[in-house]
């Protein structure tokens, strides 16, 4: 049939066959008074597009498209839609929708409503169709005005993907941690959300460390703003570093192989280790004990608020930050290499998938 009754994308059919992709039509939620559709330009690889499709972090609805850093032009807006206009250039993140009514919501943390829709895997009520949401893998998408983002002229579309997921899941705890001049900040992991929070935290004025197992990172990670490399593979490496830093953010996909009490030494009074990064696995076991020393503490977020998302942006603009990016074309060959490059830790630091118009007609 094609748009604006059907879509196409690159889906998987078996979390057993999770890199074998096939391109197929599938059916978009209800065209509703608030929603936009998007054209897509470009799309980030996300480590969660991997965690998915392979069932690392269960089982999830087949065929699926995923994808949720996407880059486009909007195409069809709402009669209620106010914030977007056809022809824009925006993106769309990891959450297509909320209720906008909860708690949670009415308090600038959309991110955490129990209603939530991510933007792919999830399914739609029947009063929006009743479908399980696609991702961006794909000719287009279809999200609420809420969460689509008008992007600045002045980013890239190909750095801008990776901004929509990465981007704000480190944005967010940087900035609610009160990321900025006389902050000691510890960034766990150089990697896709790793190399975003250096910059990131850096650009806000704190004064960044790297820890991380893997010494040929050093270079990247100075050069993004770091002012030293800690090596974890190092014997003892915490100790040098007790009560240091106020702030720890966690992109690390390995947490499961941590010695976690050294992590949570180096903290200063009251500092915080906070979880981004999501492994397969569970935590190491963790004692009460663990916390007392330092009165320290743990926490994780999930993504981030609309207002953290156009702060981030914002951030990039004025100190005009580039992510390293490694594009490939969107084929089933290209989104092959895509996912097995993020799930074997090859890519440095984020893939987009590029050159739309060529496989999806427009």
């Amino acid at each position: 049939m094609g748009y604006p009754d059907t879509f196409e994308g690159f889906m998987v059919e078996s979390q057993d066959k999770w890199t074998e992709f096939t391109k197929k039509e599938f059916k978009p939620k209800k065209f509703q008074e608030r929603d936009i559709d998007v054209e897509i330009e470009c799309c980030g690889v996300c480590g969660s597009d991997v965690h998915t499709i392979s069932g690392g972090w269960g089982d999830a609805p087949m065929p699926l498209c995923v994808g949720h850093e996407v880059i486009g032009k909007a195409v069809k807006v709402g009669d209620k839609v106010t914030t977007v206009k056809v022809g824009d250039r925006v993106g769309v993140g990891a959450q297509i929708w909320a209720c906008l009514e909860c708690k949670p919501c009415k308090m600038d943390n959309e991110n955490y409503c129990p209603h939530k829709i991510d933007t792919y895997g999830a399914p739609y009520p029947e009063d929006m169709g009743g479908v399980v949401a696609q991702g961006g893998y794909a000719s287009h998408i279809r999200a609420h005005e809420y969460f689509t983002f008008k992007i600045p002229d002045s980013i890239p579309s190909v750095e801008a993907a990776p901004m929509m997921c990465a981007g704000l899941t480190v944005y967010s705890p940087l900035y609610r941690a009160g990321t900025g001049p006389g902050k000691k900040v510890a960034i766990v992991g150089v990697g896709g959300l790793g190399h975003f929070a250096v910059m990131f935290a850096a650009a806000m004025g704190a004064e960044v460390y790297v820890l991380s197992h893997s010494p040929d990172k050093k270079d990247d990670a100075m050069k993004l703003g770091a002012k030293e490399f800690i090596s974890t593979q190092d014997k003892d490496w915490d100790k040098p570093w007790a009560f240091t830093f106020d702030f720890m953010l966690n992109t690390a996909d390995a947490t499961h192989k941590f010695d976690l009490a050294a992590y949570l030494g180096t903290l200063n009074i009251n500092g915080e280790m906070h979880h981004v990064g999501l492994p397969d696995a569970a935590l190491p076991e963790i004692k009460a004990q663990m916390f007392a020393p330092n009165g320290c503490k743990m926490g994780g977020s999930h993504i981030g608020n609309r207002p953290e998302m156009f702060q981030m942006l914002k951030l990039v603009e004025e100190k005009q930050l580039k992510p390293v990016i490694m594009p490939i074309d969107i084929s089933e060959a290209g989104c092959k290499k895509a996912v097995i490059s993020v799930s074997e830790n090859k890519v440095r630091y984020r893939h987009t998938l590029v050159g739309f118009d060529k496989v999806f007609k427009r």
